[in-house]
Protein backbone atom coordinates (compact mmCIF):
# COMPACT_ATOMS: atom_id res chain seq x y z
CA UNK A 1 0.00 0.00 0.00
CA UNK A 2 2.73 2.47 0.76
CA UNK A 3 4.42 1.83 -2.98
CA UNK A 4 1.10 3.00 -4.37
CA UNK A 5 0.32 5.95 -2.46
CA UNK A 6 4.32 7.05 -2.91
CA UNK A 7 3.92 6.44 -7.12
CA UNK A 8 0.52 8.31 -6.63
CA UNK A 9 2.31 11.46 -5.14
CA UNK A 10 5.34 10.81 -7.67
CA UNK A 11 2.85 11.50 -10.42
CA UNK A 12 1.12 14.26 -8.77
CA UNK A 13 4.68 15.86 -8.68
CA UNK A 14 5.04 15.35 -11.99
CA UNK A 15 2.28 16.59 -13.53
CA UNK A 16 2.48 19.61 -11.31
CA UNK A 17 5.69 20.43 -12.80
CA UNK A 18 5.13 19.79 -16.37
CA UNK A 19 1.82 22.63 -15.82
CA UNK A 20 3.89 25.05 -13.96
CA UNK A 21 6.10 24.61 -17.08
CA UNK A 22 3.59 24.77 -19.56
CA UNK A 23 2.04 27.44 -18.04
CA UNK A 24 5.38 29.88 -17.54
CA UNK A 25 6.42 28.81 -21.07
CA UNK A 26 2.90 29.70 -22.45
CA UNK A 27 3.06 33.12 -20.50
CA UNK A 28 6.63 33.79 -21.79
CA UNK A 29 5.58 33.50 -25.47
CA UNK A 30 2.25 35.49 -25.41
CA UNK A 31 4.72 37.94 -24.22
CA UNK A 32 7.19 37.81 -26.72
CA UNK A 33 4.60 37.85 -29.26
CA UNK A 34 3.28 41.16 -28.60
CA UNK A 35 7.09 42.40 -28.93
CA UNK A 36 7.17 40.42 -32.00
CA UNK A 37 4.15 41.59 -33.81
CA UNK A 38 5.38 45.10 -32.49
CA UNK A 39 8.52 44.59 -34.78
CA UNK A 40 6.63 43.13 -37.71
CA UNK A 41 5.42 46.13 -37.96
CA UNK A 42 8.21 48.17 -37.60
CA UNK A 43 9.40 45.96 -40.65
CA UNK A 44 6.83 46.75 -42.73
CA UNK A 45 7.49 50.41 -42.09
CA UNK A 46 10.75 50.37 -42.88
CA UNK A 47 10.11 48.39 -46.07
CA UNK A 48 7.84 50.83 -47.47
CA UNK A 49 9.60 53.99 -46.21
CA UNK A 50 12.49 52.35 -48.39
CA UNK A 51 10.57 51.36 -51.04
CA UNK A 52 9.30 55.00 -51.43
CA UNK A 53 12.73 56.37 -51.08
CA UNK A 54 13.39 54.23 -54.10
CA UNK A 55 10.83 55.68 -55.94
CA UNK A 56 11.12 58.99 -55.34
CA UNK A 57 14.86 58.84 -56.52
CA UNK A 58 14.02 57.06 -59.54
CA UNK A 59 11.52 59.88 -60.40
CA UNK A 60 14.02 62.16 -59.59
CA UNK A 61 17.12 60.70 -62.10
CA UNK A 62 14.27 60.17 -64.60
CA UNK A 63 12.79 64.01 -64.23
CA UNK A 64 16.40 65.13 -64.72
CA UNK A 65 16.81 63.10 -67.96
CA UNK A 66 14.28 64.45 -69.30
CA UNK A 67 15.29 67.71 -68.61
CA UNK A 68 18.51 67.06 -70.00
CA UNK A 69 17.04 66.22 -72.74
CA UNK A 70 14.68 68.61 -73.54
CA UNK A 71 16.97 71.25 -72.82
CA UNK A 72 19.93 69.63 -75.05
CA UNK A 73 17.12 69.54 -77.92
CA UNK A 74 15.93 73.11 -77.21
CA UNK A 75 19.61 74.34 -77.45
CA UNK A 76 20.08 72.31 -80.98
CA UNK A 77 16.67 74.01 -82.28
CA UNK A 78 18.19 77.63 -81.25
CA UNK A 79 20.75 77.91 -83.69
CA UNK A 80 23.58 80.39 -83.44
CA UNK A 81 21.63 83.13 -81.71
CA UNK A 82 18.86 81.87 -79.06
CA UNK A 83 16.60 84.56 -77.61
CA UNK A 84 16.48 86.03 -74.24
CA UNK A 85 13.25 83.82 -73.73
CA UNK A 86 15.06 80.56 -74.60
CA UNK A 87 18.35 81.32 -72.74
CA UNK A 88 16.17 81.65 -70.05
CA UNK A 89 14.15 78.56 -70.41
CA UNK A 90 17.37 76.59 -70.60
CA UNK A 91 18.58 78.08 -67.83
CA UNK A 92 15.42 76.64 -66.10
CA UNK A 93 16.12 73.75 -67.45
CA UNK A 94 19.51 73.33 -66.31
CA UNK A 95 18.84 74.40 -62.47
CA UNK A 96 16.19 71.79 -62.55
CA UNK A 97 18.45 69.23 -63.62
CA UNK A 98 20.85 70.49 -61.06
CA UNK A 99 18.21 70.09 -58.05
CA UNK A 100 17.37 66.41 -59.27
CA UNK A 101 20.98 65.40 -59.76
CA UNK A 102 21.34 66.82 -56.07
CA UNK A 103 18.55 65.58 -54.50
CA UNK A 104 18.95 61.56 -55.79
CA UNK A 105 22.32 60.95 -53.71
CA UNK A 106 20.64 61.93 -50.14
CA UNK A 107 17.22 60.11 -51.29
CA UNK A 108 19.43 56.69 -52.16
CA UNK A 109 20.98 56.91 -48.89
CA UNK A 110 17.74 57.49 -46.87
CA UNK A 111 16.44 54.45 -48.96
CA UNK A 112 19.55 52.29 -48.06
CA UNK A 113 19.20 53.67 -44.20
CA UNK A 114 15.53 52.22 -44.39
CA UNK A 115 16.99 48.80 -46.04
CA UNK A 116 19.47 48.79 -42.96
CA UNK A 117 16.67 49.30 -39.99
CA UNK A 118 14.43 46.45 -42.08
CA UNK A 119 17.41 43.88 -42.09
CA UNK A 120 18.29 44.74 -38.35
CA UNK A 121 14.48 44.16 -36.78
CA UNK A 122 14.95 41.30 -38.91
CA UNK A 123 17.26 39.67 -36.86
CA UNK A 124 14.90 40.25 -33.89
CA UNK A 125 11.96 39.14 -35.51
CA UNK A 126 14.08 35.46 -36.33
CA UNK A 127 14.90 35.72 -32.85
CA UNK A 128 11.07 35.98 -31.24
CA UNK A 129 10.19 32.84 -34.56
CA UNK A 130 13.00 30.33 -32.95
CA UNK A 131 11.93 31.25 -29.20
CA UNK A 132 8.49 30.69 -30.58
CA UNK A 133 9.03 27.27 -32.04
CA UNK A 134 11.69 26.08 -29.09
CA UNK A 135 8.77 26.85 -26.87
CA UNK A 136 6.30 25.41 -28.53
CA UNK A 137 8.67 22.52 -28.90
CA UNK A 138 9.06 22.29 -25.32
CA UNK A 139 5.27 22.40 -24.32
CA UNK A 140 4.68 19.29 -26.31
CA UNK A 141 7.67 17.35 -25.13
CA UNK A 142 6.36 18.13 -21.88
CA UNK A 143 2.59 17.14 -21.96
CA UNK A 144 4.44 13.84 -23.68
CA UNK A 145 6.51 13.96 -20.61
CA UNK A 146 3.27 13.87 -18.35
CA UNK A 147 1.59 11.20 -20.59
CA UNK A 148 4.46 8.64 -20.14
CA UNK A 149 5.38 9.71 -16.64
CA UNK A 150 8.90 10.06 -17.12
CA UNK A 151 11.25 13.03 -15.35
CA UNK A 152 14.06 12.81 -18.38
CA UNK A 153 11.83 13.69 -20.86
CA UNK A 154 10.39 16.76 -18.82
CA UNK A 155 13.95 17.28 -18.58
CA UNK A 156 14.18 17.27 -22.46
CA UNK A 157 11.72 19.76 -22.34
CA UNK A 158 12.93 22.00 -20.29
CA UNK A 159 16.33 22.19 -21.98
CA UNK A 160 13.91 23.56 -25.22
CA UNK A 161 11.81 25.54 -23.48
CA UNK A 162 15.42 27.37 -22.02
CA UNK A 163 16.75 27.67 -25.28
CA UNK A 164 13.57 29.43 -26.31
CA UNK A 165 13.48 31.74 -23.22
CA UNK A 166 17.14 32.64 -23.99
CA UNK A 167 16.41 33.69 -27.48
CA UNK A 168 13.47 35.03 -26.40
CA UNK A 169 15.71 37.04 -23.91
CA UNK A 170 17.78 38.39 -27.04
CA UNK A 171 14.85 39.65 -28.68
CA UNK A 172 13.93 41.46 -25.60
CA UNK A 173 17.46 43.11 -25.02
CA UNK A 174 18.61 43.69 -28.37
CA UNK A 175 21.13 41.15 -28.37
CA UNK A 176 22.67 40.11 -32.10
CA UNK A 177 23.04 36.49 -31.23
CA UNK A 178 21.17 35.00 -34.25
CA UNK A 179 19.84 31.69 -35.15
CA UNK A 180 21.14 31.24 -38.46
CA UNK A 181 21.25 27.41 -38.69
CA UNK A 182 17.64 27.37 -37.09
CA UNK A 183 16.88 30.18 -39.69
CA UNK A 184 18.81 28.85 -42.81
CA UNK A 185 16.80 25.27 -42.29
CA UNK A 186 13.48 26.83 -42.11
CA UNK A 187 13.68 30.07 -44.46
Amino acid sequence: MDIDVSAEAKDKRLNRLVAITVVLLSVFTGVCGIKDGNIVQAMQQAQSDAVDRWGEYQADKTKGHIVATAAAQLAATAGDRPSPTLTATLAGFHADAAKYAAEAPALARQARGFSDQYDALNVHDDQFDASEALISTAISVAAVAALIESTGVLGLAWAFGAMGVFMGVCGFAGWGFHPDILSNFLG
